[in-house]
């Protein structure tokens, strides 16, 4: 399957206010079932300057400065994308101790995977939900993930949410509803509270359906050893295969935004933003 995506984001400001340097993160991450084709990045006002990097979390960022006034930023990405169908449970748990749970990882992991594994503290309540569902799957790992992403898709109704910082996650479990970033949210903390290194995922998904209605998408990636990262999603239920189109993946979700970047002056920003996903011949 080919696909095209096409994401518009852009700023106005009340007035005129220098840009100060931008992160923009649009290009799709190269995974074993994507293969990026063409990818073209064009920004206004036009940068004084920009280069393409790799942050610290191997993520491809496109950084930009610019020079002047300017009372509006748009940035239009586009993306031509070729997916490879996947099993998403074509894998093997190895130690064998990695089919249950709470995880200890090796040594030598942990100098990566700690930032992965930090946790907030969390209420009695959500605490008590995630224990629920460890006894019923026995600890087991696959059961067990299965079971947590099922029931908060199940008891949660999804909202359409496109700017702000997540909630925290007893907002979230308490109100039943929230943005695909709040779930995603919600459950990387729960699995850090049951060892589980984890990662907030920010990208798009493409769901064939008569009259699809795009938006940037999150879900999050646990670490499995034998298996390598393995994509959630608690906005549908799921565990995750080649529909899912990651761009950015970070332990913390304020690394994975499409744009980071401030601006000089005090103007108030309107924020528009457009996507499109087409299908290919």
């Amino acid at each position: 399957m080919k696909l095209c995506i096409r994401h518009f984001t852009q700023y106005s400001y009340g007035h005129d206010v220098f840009l100060e340097p931008h992160y923009l993160r649009f290009r799709p991450r190269s995974v074993s079932y994507l293969k990026l084709i063409d990818f073209t990045l064009d920004v206004l006002p036009m940068p004084e300057g920009s280069s393409s990097q790799a942050d610290p979390e191997n993520n491809r960022v496109e950084f930009c400065w610019f020079s002047g006034m300017h009372s509006t930023m748009e940035v239009r990405a586009e993306s031509v994308v070729e997916l490879t169908p996947f099993n998403p449970f074509e894998f093997l748990l190895y130690p064998a101790q990695f089919t249950r749970f709470p995880y200890r990882y090796p040594t030598d992991m942990m100098p990566v995977l700690q930032n992965a594994l930090a946790h907030l503290r969390l209420e009695k309540d959500l605490l008590l939900f995630q224990e629920k569902l460890a006894k019923e799957s026995d600890y087991q790992t696959i059961p067990f993930l299965q079971a947590l992403t099922q029931a908060i898709h199940n008891r949660t109704t999804l909202e359409l949410r496109e700017k702000g910082t997540p909630y925290t996650p007893e907002k979230t479990f308490r109100n039943q509803s929230g943005s695909c970033r709040d779930l995603a949210w919600m459950q990387l903390q729960l699995l850090r509270m049951s060892g589980f290194a984890t990662r907030f995922m920010s990208g798009y998904l493409y769901l064939e359906t008569e009259d699809p209605e795009f938006e940037l998408h999150a879900w999050l990636e646990v670490y499995l050893p034998g298996a390598g990262w393995i994509g959630l999603d608690p906005s549908h239920g799921i565990f995750t295969d080649h529909h899912y189109m990651p761009v950015a993946a970070s332990v913390q979700h304020e690394n994975t935004m499409p744009v980071t970047g401030t601006v000089r002056g005090d103007a108030k920003a309107l924020l528009k933003t457009e996507l499109d996903i087409r299908e290919l011949p």
